[in-house]
């Protein structure tokens, strides 16, 4: 069974021409690593030119070492982001969005990320348009159901910004694992607690305490980010299982 603890390194599906097939095909020939692969390229048939298979490794190699989140964003298919979780950790902005609605034309009341260590909020009428000067330090984003809702809504917000970091979508990513519904359920599933005054909440009522809070409730605004910082301070908590389980289940198919 191939030791995939960094499953980046083990990586080989940024290189063109090479599929999830061809990758596995190359971990059963024991081209479990790049640097297993580069010491000796010759041993493995790769099913397309070898030349070009090791100048696309090394660079991977040589880009990660620079921290070039953009190539892997790139060259790496979205529903395998996951594989980029060990490598760019300590610059991953956990992010939910609160909105006046759940269509994605609706304005944004409340962005807010976490780092691993420190909870921002970004407020409409206080400091949202400094989210995108913030968000530009990340090189990689994770969301639940971020494709769907909350980049689209952040991108028709903010036309000017990238967004061109890595983006892994926790939504799909649980489902591969098992685990089916919404954010919170995942939670009920997993057995991770809200606070007492958050725990009931949903998205329905960040829109009221939004209401509440435009007719002059400090209170409702309080709430409203203790909600959203539970969203995003539980997204690294489930980002955690699903990369191990994911990981588990890439090490599986190589046996």
């Amino acid at each position: 069974m191939v030791n995939l603890t960094c499953v980046l390194t083990s990586t080989f599906i940024h290189v063109r021409d090479i599929d999830l097939r061809s990758e596995r095909s190359l971990w059963q020939q024991g081209a479990t690593t790049w640097e297993s692969f580069l010491a000796e390229p010759q041993r493995y048939a790769t099913g397309t030119d070898l030349k070009k298979v090791v100048r696309a490794v090394e660079n991977g190699r040589a880009r990660l070492e620079s921290g070039e989140y953009q190539y892997f964003s790139r060259r790496i298919p979205n529903r395998q982001h996951w594989r980029m979780f060990p490598e760019f950790r300590d610059s991953i902005a956990y992010l939910d969005i609160e909105t006046v609605g759940r269509s994605s034309s609706q304005p944004i009341t409340v962005i807010g990320i976490y780092d691993g260590v420190e909870y921002k909020p970004f407020i409409k009428g206080e400091n949202l348009a400094e989210f995108s000067d913030a968000i530009s330090h990340y090189s990689a984003i994770v969301t639940f159901f971020g494709a769907g809702f909350d980049l689209p809504v952040i991108r028709s917000a903010f036309p000017s910004l990238g967004l061109d970091q890595i983006h892994i979508d926790l939504c799909p990513l649980m489902r591969q694992i098992g685990y089916r519904g919404g954010l919170k359920a995942i939670e009920r599933a997993v057995g991770i607690e809200r606070s007492p005054a958050t725990k009931n909440l949903s998205g329905r009522d960040a829109v009221y305490l939004w209401g509440q809070h435009l007719r002059g409730s400090k209170e409702a605004l309080d709430l409203l980010l203790a909600y959203n910082r539970e969203d995003v301070v539980n997204l690294e908590k489930l980002m955690e299982m699903a990369y191990f389980d994911m990981r588990s289940m890439t090490m599986a198919t190589t046996a």
